[in-house]
């Protein structure tokens, strides 16, 4: 199965928390529908993108980075790459690359999803797709400068700033799926 494929099947069967996510669920597969690059920064358009918050094994905190260019506090994620079979591949590679973290533990399934428009090729959207992961216990994060200007553990109740919506609603929506997660163990 391709990354296209794949994606089109996660983002068919996700059951969206609510009307607006189910309106981009929607969107997000009329967009792999019409465009077989909808998975690379090429497609003008737009492109899927896979993002995750990395939350504590405690679940009260959470792994966020500043962006090297928005100089913003934000999720780990970004573009899918061509090695990348599956979104879940591409979120833990963005996820261990960017936070420095090995054994990271995906949730299953996306939590939320989230269309922001980037400059990428011009002018494009990010169609997002978030997902929720676990660090292990004692899990520290590691800077690599390549991947961002700073990084680091922060409370899910008291994020810094600058940040933006998108990742408060993101760390939001992680911190209760984590907290579910651990409740089920």
């Amino acid at each position: 199965m391709s990354l296209h494929a794949d994606a089109r099947a996660v983002l068919s069967a996700w059951a969206a928390p609510d009307a607006r996510q189910e309106e981009l669920r929607r969107a997000y597969v009329a967009h792999l529908d019409a465009h077989e690059d909808g998975m690379w920064r090429g497609c003008l358009p737009g492109h899927i993108t896979a993002s995750s918050a990395v939350v504590s094994a405690e679940g009260d905190r959470v792994v966020l980075t500043l962006h090297r260019v928005h100089r913003m506090w934000l999720q780990t994620g970004g573009h899918c790459e061509p090695q990348d079979a599956t979104l879940a591949e591409a979120v833990l590679r963005e996820a261990t690359e960017e936070s420095g973290i090995p054994g990271l533990e995906l949730l299953p399934g996306p939590i939320r999803l989230d269309r922001h428009a980037v400059p990428c090729g011009g002018g494009s959207f990010h169609l997002d797709v978030q997902y929720a992961l676990l660090a292990p216990a004692g899990a520290e994060p590691v800077m690599d400068p390549d991947e961002s200007a700073d990084l680091g553990w922060f409370p899910v109740d008291a994020l810094p700033e600058p940040t933006d919506e998108v990742t408060r609603s993101l760390v939001s929506a992680a911190a209760a799926a984590v907290s579910a997660h651990l409740a089920a163990r």
